[in-house]
């Protein structure tokens, strides 16, 4: 059995594609997935599962169609993602890093450094991206609220599916997987 961390993009946000967590979390279970539980409201859950990561992607996304009407993307990480998060993000190297300014990317499939490029992020300075397999570390200069470098400029360029989570976020998913 292996613990997934399926993160829902675009649920609850400013009244779009809403849904209770209680209501997920029924859903989930009663397609099998085990030990579900969420974080926040913004689609954060946990399941633990034999399935592989792109099914369990792909069970969710048709599952919340036919229950909730919502056309919701899905990525699906590991434990082992998190942690890489942890040792990988260029940033967090940075004297006096600013946390509050960085942010994650879960995209889909594995990118190549070379993507970066593809990203054309010299457009979007003082913003700052890297790029790490199936992350993209960002540090925005003032926010992610005042920023075209987001979610769905990612996924245009890149045609990927991607999720962002801010660095808060991120650090408590860790410490859940514990849990």
């Amino acid at each position: 059995m292996t613990t997934h961390l399926a993160l829902l993009r675009g649920i609850n946000v400013s009244g779009h594609n809403m849904m209770k967590m209680e209501a997920l979390k029924t859903m989930l279970e009663n397609i099998g997935f085990q030990n579900v539980r969420t974080y926040l409201q913004s689609g954060n859950v946990f399941i633990d599962s034999e399935e592989e990561a792109s099914k369990v992607g792909f069970m969710i996304k048709q599952e919340i169609f036919k229950v909730f009407g919502h056309e919701v993307p899905v990525v699906v990480i590991t434990k082992d993602d998190l942690k890489s998060c942890f040792a990988n993000n260029p940033f967090l190297k940075e004297k006096d890093a600013d946390i509050k300014k960085l942010y994650v990317a879960f995209v889909s499939i594995a990118l190549k450094k070379e993507s970066i490029n593809d990203l054309k992020i010299s457009q979007f300075k003082p913003d700052e991206a890297s790029i790490d397999e199936n992350r993209i570390f960002i540090k925005y200069a003032v926010g992610a609220g005042k920023t075209r470098f987001d979610q769905k400029y990612i996924e245009k360029k890149l045609n990927v599916t991607a999720t962002i989570r801010n660095w808060n976020t991120v650090t408590n998913l860790l410490a859940m997987y514990g849990e």
